[in-house]
């Protein structure tokens, strides 16, 4: 009997013991620096002479490791052997598939600190965060594990007299998983595994700028008993193996999370036929957001400012989660940007291995070069009142921006930054506030902080976005409690860490006999 799921506790680097095992894994970790990790195709380990180099963005003269990069050879090759491995995979026991993610999660969990430390060194995550993805990639293992015990006897139907009928779940084939680098190891594993534990065999393709965090990753299936070919690490770039793969008449499904532009590119590919396919693919898609914290006249304000705040920059707001829109009542608007300066103000930013740094670098240069570029724009749109600065001599540091006085209608309050900037809008009553939160391509989370029942409940039904929250910040969806996944722009609503998301990895068979 498996017991009860409660989400893996958060590490209090208040307590000393905490703060020094942490310090010590940070310490470990810099003796690891530097290794080379292979291509894993059905358990082999392949070199090949083309690498990508994984740098620390918070010091762009340290290399993390070196990743061998696949062509399309290869991905065939991964691809062969996915196809191979599936017809035994897909015949496991469901419980037996379960206890490897089981043995994975508790392999994570004793090596926690280590696997924050490469979070930290290679996504440029300060501690509270790295912690955070760490606990929330051992949340998707235990959770799925638990999921699929939960569907493996399918769903109850009806049977007439004279007949039997049953109605349950198969996996779908060889699935294309493509991770992105602002939960390096909690959105990686969690599209990885998900996929896995219900009988797919797949082809993992990491970020770019974070595939060392997806090697050590891999390491950790391989000693939980995966078999090989089940799970095949293919690094590699998008336009030499990721549309190759998307349009592979063999490809079942496709998992990925990023950004827009490419989950619109995905889609439209996979859903050609290609010559020798016999299905349609599926696509899974987590596309981003323009997230907005709504505070009403009669909100606590203290709070409200203080959720702006940590949602807009935690992370430097490299979180499609991230609230990177505040609409505020006219009547408290000046009281509540005050608040927030205040709170930015103490914000330090900083190397994200010092415990006490709250922000980090963002991940790369284009990164860099694409927020700044926001914040030119946000000048002519709005008013600068704090941050707008950025420095990318040793790694890629912007310093937490807040404009006023935006337009409901400007692009700073439109287009998805996925950096430290966040845009104040000053709303006319709670109409003009529900107008403007539902004004963006699209809704994935937003916030509303009000103390009046009414407007609560009337945003319950027409603040439109996959996660909403009331009377906290809008990032932080945590797996089992708060489903995650959005509507419009922000993908195919596959709400990850939910109850319905192992279903969208297979296909349901009725089977009718008659006596």
């Amino acid at each position: 009997m498996v017991v009860a799921y409660h989400h893996e506790p958060f590490t209090n680097f208040g307590v000393e013991k905490n703060k020094q095992a942490f310090k010590d894994a940070l310490a470990y970790v810099n003796t690891q620096l530097g290794k080379h990790y292979p291509l894993v195709i059905n358990g082999e380990k392949i070199e090949t002479d083309e690498k990508t180099i994984s740098i620390n963005p918070a010091n762009k003269e340290e290399v993390i490791g070196s990743v061998s990069i696949a062509n399309q050879e290869l991905a065939e090759k991964a691809m062969q052997s996915a196809l191979q491995a599936f017809e035994s995979w897909k015949k496991w026991k469901v419980e037996h598939r379960a206890d490897i993610l089981f043995k994975a999660a508790a392999i994570i969990r004793r090596r926690k600190h280590e696997f924050s430390s490469y979070l930290v060194k290679e996504s440029g995550k300060p501690w509270n965060e790295a912690d955070a993805d760490t606990a929330e990639a051992i949340d998707f293992l235990e959770y799925y594990a638990r999921q699929v015990l939960e569907i493996k006897n399918g769903v109850a139907v009806k049977s007439r007299s004279g007949e039997y009928n049953q109605y349950h779940y198969i996996p779908l084939g060889v699935g294309i998983i493509i991770a992105p680098f602002n939960f390096p190891l909690a959105i990686m594993a969690g599209t990885a595994v998900a996929a896995i534990v219900t009988g797919n065999t797949i082809l993992l393709k990491p970020a770019d700028a974070t595939p060392v965090i997806a090697a050590k990753f891999v390491e950790v299936m391989e000693e939980a008993g995966l078999p090989n070919g089940v799970l095949n690490y293919i690094p590699g770039k998008g336009e030499v193996i990721g549309d190759y793969l998307v349009e592979h008449p063999k490809t079942r499904f496709v998992s990925f999370t990023g950004s827009r532009a490419v989950g619109c590119r995905i889609y439209e590919r996979a859903a050609k036929v290609q010559p020798g396919q016999i299905w349609l693919k599926r696509v899974i898609a987590e596309m981003g957001g323009k997230d907005t914290i709504l505070v009403d006249k009669d909100a606590d304000l203290d709070k409200a400012a203080a959720s702006i705040v940590q949602s807009a920059f935690g992370f430097s707001g490299q979180k499609c989660s991230a609230c990177s829109r505040a609409v505020i009542h006219q009547d408290i608007y000046d009281k509540v940007l005050e608040k927030a300066i205040a709170l930015t103000k103490k914000l330090s930013v900083g190397a994200p291995e010092d415990s006490g740094t709250y922000m980090g670098p963002v991940i790369h240069q284009a990164s860099y070069n694409k927020v700044m570029n926001y914040i030119e724009i946000g000048k002519k749109e709005g008013r600068l009142l704090i941050g707008g600065e950025g420095n990318d001599t040793s790694g890629y540091f912007i310093q937490p921006t807040i404009f006023a006085d935006v337009d409901e209608n400007a692009r700073l309050m439109q287009e998805e930054i996925f950096g430290p900037v966040v845009a104040f809008c000053k709303a006319r009553d709670f109409d003009h506030m529900m107008e403007v939160a539902n004004n963006t391509d699209y809704a994935l989370t937003g916030a509303l902080w009000t103390n009046n029942r009414e407007h609560l409940e009337r945003a319950r039904e027409e603040f439109h976005v996959g996660n909403l929250y009331f009377n906290r910040g809008c990032t932080g969806a945590i797996v089992g409690y708060q489903p995650f996944g959005g509507f419009n722009m922000s993908g195919t609503d596959s709400k990850a860490g939910g109850p319905d998301y192992l279903i969208l990895h297979m296909q349901a068979k009725t089977t009718s006999e008659t006596f």
